[in-house]
C-alpha cells in the first residue's frame, strides 16, 4: 500500500529536531532507519503529517565506555552494535541480540534508538535492554533526563519519550566477565519478528545463581521481566532451572495472532526460558 500524504524535513541537530516536532504538532514523527515506522505507514496504521529525518545527526552514532557503563548513541545502527568490540567485551548479550534483528539489510539501516523508541513489544532489543537494566537519556526543553528501563516502556507503542523530546543515548552496565547470557527467539523466518523471545543474564557465585534477569519479548503490551523465574533461580544451582522455567508465563498477557495463539506463546515461553537460562549458565 501507499502511505498517506506527509511533509518531510531533515533535522540538522537534536535541538532542530525538537523545534520541528513543536511546529508539526501531535502528528509529527521522527524517523531514523525507518524499519519500524514505514511498514505501519504503508498499512496506514500510522499517518504522520510530518516526518522528521534524523539521518544527518551523526554525533548520535557511537559506542564508548563511560565510567561504570557503556554509552550508545541512539542513531547507532544494529550492525555497528553487533560488531562493537567494546560491547563484545563488556556487554556481549546486547551485541549478540543486535545480530538477531531482522536481516543484514535491516541491521545496516535500522538504529537502536528507533527500535526502542517505537515501543514494539515484539522487537528484540527492548526486552534485552530491560534485562540489562539499561537507562535511556531523553532530551527535552528543560535539558536531558535519564529514565530507567523499568519506567521507559509504558504501553503498546508507547514510551517515556514525550511529544517534543528526542531519545539521544542508551546506557548499559558492564556485564562481561563473570556473567552468563543468552538471547533466544522463536520465529518462522530469520527476518521475522519474534513469536516469543527470551533474554537471560545470569551471575553465579560458588556454583549458585547470585543474580538472574530474564526479559521477555512479545509476551504482553510491553517487554516484560519474568520476575517469578528470577526469584526461583536466585540462591540455587542448575538443578533449579527446569522448575523455575515453569513460572515464565506468570503475569504475562501475550497476544493471539496469525503466528501463534496466546496459549501457545505461554507454553513456548516456558521452553525458551529454560533453554536460555541453561545456555547462560554454560557461559558463566
Amino acid at each position: 500500500m501507499i502511505p498517506a500524504a506527509f511533509d518531510y524535513e531533515v533535522a540538522k541537530s537534536v535541538d532542530h529536531a525538537r523545534l520541528l516536532l513543536g511546529q508539526g504538532g501531535a502528528d509529527a514523527k521522527l524517523i531514523a532507519g525507518g524499519h519500524s515506522l514505514l511498514p505501519l505507514m504503508k498499512l496506514r496504521l500510522a499517518r504522520p503529517t510530518l516526518l522528521i529525518d534524523l539521518k544527518n545527526i551523526t554525533d548520535l552514532s557511537y559506542v564508548r565506555e563511560s565510567g561504570d557503563h557503556i554509552a550508545i548513541g541512539a542513531l547507532t545502527r544494529h550492525h555497528d552494535i553487533q560488531q562493537s568490540l567494546v560491547l563484545a567485551e563488556h556487554c556481549p548479550l546486547l551485541a549478540h541480540a543486535a545480530g538477531k534483528v531482522g536481516d543484514p539489510q535491516v541491521r545496516h539501516r535500522g538504529t537502536i534508538g528507533g527500535s526502542v523508541a517505537h515501543g514494539d513489544p515484539a522487537s528484540d532489543l527492548p526486552s534485552v535492554l530491560l534485562a540489562l537494566d539499561a537507562e535511556f537519556v531523553i532530551r527535552g526543553g528543560s535539558g536531558s533526563r535519564t529514565v530507567a528501563a523499568t519506567d521507559f516502556f509504558r504501553g503498546l507503542f508507547e514510551t517515556a519519550v514525550g511529544p517534543e523530546e528526542v531519545l539521544t543515548e542508551i546506557r548499559v552496565p558492564h556485564t562481561g566477565a563473570g556473567y552468563g547470557w543468552s538471547y533466544i527467539k522463536f520465529n518462522r523466518r530469520a527476518q521475522d519478528w519474534a513469536i516469543v523471545g527470551v533474554a537471560a543474564l545470569i551471575e553465579c557465585d560458588n556454583g549458585n545463581i547470585a543474580r538472574a534477569a530474564i526479559g521477555l519479548t512479545n509476551m504482553g503490551w510491553t517487554p516484560l521481566r519474568a520476575a517469578g523465574v528470577e526469584l526461583a533461580l536466585v540462591g540455587h544451582g542448575a538443578d533449579a532451572v527446569a522448575g523455575a522455567a515453569k513460572h515464565a508465563a506468570n503475569g504475562t498477557n501475550p497476544p493471539s495472532d496469525t503466528n501463534a495463539s496466546s496459549d501457545f506463546r505461554q507454553h513456548l515461553v516456558r521452553v525458551l526460558v529454560r533453554r536460555a537460562v541453561e545456555e547462560a549458565l554454560g557461559r558463566s
